[in-house]
């Protein structure tokens, strides 16, 4: 029995699946923090103890898996590949290959080899793979770097929002008391002085504010769904045109919180908007580290049967997906 593992390391937790050639998951691992560009150390410690305890739940040895796939948040450039190798190459396995955690969501989101993903979770990122096998990757660094929004970035703009509506800047929003509630304030003075004196961080939660109020016509929220769709729906056009996948049928995997959780109604049809003919949105369903487990059977020669796909969508499914717009 041939034996296969995936990795999908992230900045809050590492999930490590072992799965037989049937796609049948035989054991998990998980543990913490796995982006080397938050800690090194943690990160490899993190990779290594989901890595040996799911060896360790199987029963198996390295010697035992036929091909393993590390899907790596922050590996991204050759500057991050100088330190993720020799800590990947480190783990003892013969047969393996690192990707960026956004190529494994791709793979995850898709039955086909090629297509663009799109995530937005606490931040943003966008990659495409054409038929050919080229990648290229935009987006992904930061609102200095040209992205808009995400998880922590639609923070931002709930906060200023009210800020600007409280010195009427900006008009009227429902987001003003959905904050203050959060937030334990009881006016929106009180809560500008004091996250101004004591340098505050804003709330990454404040983000999930936006969905309750656009559903009650706040236009302050809507604006600011609506101007995130456009943004992803910018960076997908860009790299399929970049990619040459123009007139080519296609899949566009959302991936993240923000796109698999309520974005229907007002942040798809604005990505939908930027697209070209003959692209299909797909909400993410399955785990990413299906897509390792996938990427892992393709780079060991292996022909995916959609009884494989079947076996892991069901296993490794995504809870509380907004399946409404999830075309498998």
């Amino acid at each position: 029995m041939n034996y296969y593992l995936g990795i999908d390391a992230g900045g809050s937790k590492t999930s490590a699946v072992i799965t037989d050639e049937s796609g049948t998951v035989v054991s998990r691992g998980m543990s913490g923090c796995g982006n080397h560009q938050i800690n090194a150390e943690l990160a490899r410690t993190s990779i290594a103890a989901a890595v040996n305890q799911a060896l360790q739940v199987a029963g198996l040895s390295r010697s035992d898996i036929k091909y393993a796939l590390f899907g790596l948040a922050g590996a991204d450039r050759e500057a991050d590949y100088v330190v993720l190798r020799p800590m990947i190459q480190s783990l003892g396995f013969t047969n393996y290959e690192i990707v960026c955690d956004t190529v494994i969501g791709l793979r995850a989101g898709t039955r086909q080899p090629y297509g663009v993903v799109l995530i937005c979770g606490t931040g943003t990122n966008c990659l495409g793979i054409n038929p050919q096998g080229q990648e290229l990757q935009c987006g992904g660094f930061g609102y200095a770097y040209g992205d808009f929004g995400g998880g922590s970035g639609l923070a931002v703009e709930v906060f200023r929002s009210v800020i600007r509506s409280w010195e009427g800047r900006e008009e009227w929003t429902l987001l003003t008391a959905a904050v203050l509630e959060m937030l334990g304030y009881d006016s929106v003075e009180r809560l500008f002085h004091d996250y101004l004196d004591h340098g505050r961080p804003i709330p990454v939660d404040l983000a999930k504010l936006l969905f309750p109020a656009a559903d009650q016509g706040d236009p302050v929220a809507l604006r600011i769904l609506q101007q995130q769709g456009l943004e992803l729906g910018l960076s997908a056009g860009a790299v399929i045109k970049k990619l040459g996948m123009e007139k080519i049928a296609l899949d566009v995997v959302l991936v993240g919180s923000v796109l698999t959780r309520n974005a229907g109604k007002y942040i798809i049809p604005e990505i939908t908007g930027q697209l070209t003919e003959g692209c299909t949105i797909r909400v993410l369903t399955m785990e990413p580290v299906g897509g390792a487990i996938l990427l892992a059977m393709e780079r060991a020669g292996l022909v995916i049967a959609n009884k494989v796909y079947d076996a892991l969508k069901h296993q490794l499914s995504i809870e509380g997906a907004d399946t409404a717009w999830a075309k498998a």
